[in-house]
């Protein structure tokens, strides 16, 4: 019998881990080789962005992590306009240094395909790819709906790849219209509501 994954919810002497999570998981990423294409710098550059989302995420939405620290959920509560991360512009112009470009494209690309009205989205999920990782995933993914239903606004999450979209679905997603990353990654929209209809897009779905 397997053991049940024990969720928490994270808090801020969590975030180094959830940082190499997410970062270690980008850094292998299509995606991420775009953003950075030198490999040693990717690494260094990933995470200090990762920080300075994960840390505003905790201000503004909410982030969970198994007991054993193996993987992460982030969530952003875009309830209504979110303020920036404190100073902003100057901490991911250096995060982004010389790829700011990249990022900020990413971020337009990804902007244009969000829900406008109020929702759930989760910014960050990583789990690594061994054989745990449906488990876990679905830990994961229980715990958070079960504290942001409670909100009942709909979640929105971006996979990015076949698998994903597909683990997204078995947990109550639809998935809508793809879209393509400036890398040539095709992103998934995944809507989840509890009366099944889809968050409003500035963009028809079909």
């Amino acid at each position: 019998m397997k053991e049940p994954q024990w969720v928490g919810r994270a808090r801020w002497c969590d975030v180094a881990d959830i940082v190499k999570l997410v970062a270690d998981a980008l850094f292998h990423s299509a995606t991420g080789a775009w953003l950075v294409p030198d490999e040693r710098r990717r690494r260094d550059v990933l995470s200090a962005v990762t920080r300075v989302w994960t840390e505003h995420a905790l201000l503004f939405g909410e982030a969970y992590v198994l007991d054993d620290h193996s993987a992460t959920a982030v969530w952003f509560h875009r309830y209504g306009p979110i303020a920036p991360p404190t100073g902003y512009g100057r901490r991911l112009a250096v995060a982004y240094g010389d790829h700011i470009d990249r990022f900020l494209c990413l971020d337009e690309v990804l902007s244009t395909h969000r829900p406008t009205g109020p929702h759930n989205h989760l910014a960050f999920f990583a789990v690594p790819p061994d054989p745990q990782r449906i488990d876990r995933a679905a830990a994961l993914l229980a715990t958070s709906h079960a504290s942001i239903d409670h909100a009942d606004h709909p979640a929105y999450a971006e996979a990015t790849s076949i698998a994903e979209r597909d683990l997204y679905a078995r947990h109550g997603y639809d998935a809508h219209p793809p879209f393509t990353l400036p890398d040539g990654t095709t992103a998934y929209p995944m809507w989840r509501t509890r009366e099944g209809a889809a968050p409003s897009t500035g963009h028809p779905t079909s």
